[in-house]
């Protein structure tokens, strides 16, 4: 498979895998290439062992999801092997992450002994071994996803808290929209120096794009025309919005290329240059665009950011070799210091005409992490534009249901014929039925056309079955029998009340709910050591109660449960919401082997609880939320 050079690139591997068995019988030659594209968009890099390796399993399971079965050979051997394989690291990336951590954590009380870290060794590493800095850096990133309470920041912790860390920053960090399907808490402990860079790398990506959208920058609206380019653009990952954005103002240089990545179309830096003197004429240096030399033009324009007091993320060397991370980096940090656009424009008045829903995007954003977090084939980024084509509900259907979806009959994007979208939501709404989801007037064609609203109802049945489901799986205490919305909040009240507590939930929309009471008291009778009842409020004011709000959601993330609310939906008792957090608390509690549950729950409490719930009756009128 070597070329005669001794040299392996992408693009020689896209042509020469389909000759492997596997490949070869599910996957065509263009299929082949466009997915090894998605993963890798410099064909002209070389591949290593351990690249062909990533690249040869992940084509590997992507055509074991296009039969539905997975193969029979499905070379165990490998997945051992890259476990076992000395993953590198980019040391560029490496400096330049522990340059961001050693400028936004500098004055952290409880860091500051630790920093600034070394960006030549592998102190980092070592640091992020007690997982306090990875919560901290997801708090910068997305300010007050986690209540710095529930970290555990003793000089010298326990195996214990250490675990309880990463499990806070690892549930967390999902809660914010990071991928970490592969990535578990032993890792940190052992430092495992690629899982650990690839989450930080995720972490300072969130933080650098979290103002490309026209919440945040609402001169954004600036780059489009009118009102219907306006929701286009809303719908757009931050990724995407930032390169429009360059592009816009390129056009206003002589520079005439669209640039549509971050890694080959900006290595001789030519795109740079015109960018930089269009934001800060005033810096400019007329060299810049007169020398030849790539690396040369680089570092001038590194010298011109540094100008316009720009910090650099990347070196010369990281931009004449594409390294899309540290790019996408750079030019973020030069958007969010001067983007250019106009703090005037008439065009804002769009803004006011477009329906503004916190309800929706809440509930789009939780759904949206939840699909990501399982681990399909593509991120998504908006529910309503990348669910449309079906493939990645009928991925979720399968993953929440294995063996439900008929893989023969679904149609694998790209797809580019809207029928065949039709086929695969018109299957999307067939398994819905099948797994008895309320679906009055939901039609496929719905789904294709981002109809906001069903789309928002069919997530939420699809959540709401993926946790009875997983209660379902634990066989031993359910008996295999359905669980019901009405078995979790008997089951919640039951183990409150066994704790000797007095507090109740009447159903997840009860109003009394919204100060955080009850469910610290089911967090302190599931796990007692769990809650430190000196940093609970009385959940009077409002700001009582967001304080108890984001002190729940940081200790049942700690505990192990994976939850995508906001404190917003404890205060305002958001029924969908509420029952999930009960549920994942129930899960993780049943989960637990016996011998580590709190002494304070008997054996025979245990028994009586759960032969309740195997016993009892479809009643959702204590949560209603079936039907909505």
């Amino acid at each position: 498979m070597r070329r005669e050079n001794g040299k392996l690139t992408l693009g020689d591997l896209a042509s020469r895998i389909c000759r492997l068995k596997v490949v070869g019988e599910n996957l065509s030659d263009q299929e082949t290439t466009d997915f090894i594209a998605a993963l890798y968009p410099n064909f002209n890099d070389e591949v290593d062992f351990e690249s062909f390796l990533k690249v040869y399993l992940k084509l590997h399971a992507h055509a074991s999801s296009r039969t539905g079965n997975p193969a029979k050979n499905s070379s165990a051997f490998l997945k051992a092997a890259t476990t076992t394989l000395l993953h590198t690291i980019s040391e560029s990336e490496k400096a330049s992450y522990v340059a961001h951590i050693n400028n936004y954590l500098a004055q952290d009380g409880f860091l500051n002994k630790y920093l600034p870290i070394d960006p030549s060794s592998n102190d980092l590493f070592e640091i992020v071994k007690d997982g306090v800095l990875l919560c901290k850096l997801i708090n910068v990133a997305v300010p007050g996803t986690i209540d710095e309470r529930a970290i555990n920041t003793k000089r010298l912790l326990n195996p214990w808290e250490r675990n309880e860390n990463h499990t806070l920053c690892l549930n967390s960090a999902k809660a914010i929209g990071c991928t970490v399907v592969n990535i578990g808490t032993q890792d940190f402990i052992e430092g495992r120096r690629h899982l650990v860079l690839g989450l930080i790398s995720q972490i300072i990506k969130i933080q650098l794009l979290a103002d490309l959208n026209l919440k945040k920058t609402p001169q954004l609206v600036e780059l489009v025309d009118d009102s219907k380019d306006v929701e286009e653009l809303m719908s757009l990952p931050p990724e995407k919005i930032l390169l429009r954005w360059m592009n816009f103002q390129l056009n206003k240089s002589s520079y005439k290329k669209t640039v549509t990545n971050f890694s080959t179309d900006v290595k001789d830096a030519e795109a740079y240059a015109h960018l930089l003197n269009v934001l800060a004429p005033e810096h400019s240096n007329p060299s810049t665009l007169a020398v030849k030399d790539p690396l040369q033009r680089a570092k001038l324009v590194l010298d011109h950011a540094d100008r316009m007091g720009c910090k650099r993320y990347l070196t010369a060397k990281d931009i004449v070799d594409g390294s899309p991370n540290l790019n996408l980096a750079f030019v973020a940090h030069v958007f969010q210091h001067r983007n250019g656009l106009s703090t005037q424009t008439k065009q804002i008045s769009f803004l006011e005409t477009l329906p503004d829903d916190a309800q929706v995007s809440r509930e789009e954003r939780v759904f949206r992490f939840w699909i990501n977090s399982l681990g399909n084939s593509t991120y998504i980024d908006n529910v309503f534009e990348d669910l449309r084509n079906g493939w990645i509900l009928l991925e979720t259907l399968d993953k929440v249901s294995p063996g439900i979806v008929n893989w023969k009959v679904a149609n694998k994007p790209p797809i580019k014929l809207p029928f065949k979208k039709v086929e695969n939501c018109n299957q999307v709404v067939k398994i819905g039925k099948q797994l008895k989801f309320s679906l009055v007037n939901i039609a496929g064609n719905d789904i294709v056309q981002g109809n906001k609203k069903l789309i928002l109802a069919y997530l939420w049945q699809l959540m709401r079955f993926n946790i009875l489901q997983l209660l379902k799986n634990l066989r031993s205490h359910s008996h295999g029998k359905e669980i019901t919305d009405v078995d979790i909040l008997r089951w919640a009240n039951t183990k409150v009340s066994n704790s000797g507590s007095q507090s109740r939930m009447d159903s997840f929309k009860d109003k009394s709910l919204s100060d955080g009471i009850f469910f610290l008291e089911l967090l302190s009778a599931v796990q007692p050591r769990s809650v430190n009842w000196s940093l609970v409020t009385e959940g009077v004011t409002d700001e009582q109660k967001k304080m108890n709000a984001t002190y729940i959601i940081s200790i049942a993330r700690k505990l192990g449960c994976s939850i995508f609310l906001l404190p917003e939906d404890i205060i305002e008792v958001n029924q969908k919401m509420i029952l999930t957090l009960t549920a994942s608390i129930m899960y993780w509690f049943l989960k637990q082997p016996v011998e580590e549950k709190p002494a304070a729950t008997s054996d025979s409490e245990n028994g009586s609880q759960l032969e309740t719930l195997s016993n009892s009756t479809t009643d959702d009128s204590a949560s209603e939320s079936s039907v909505e």
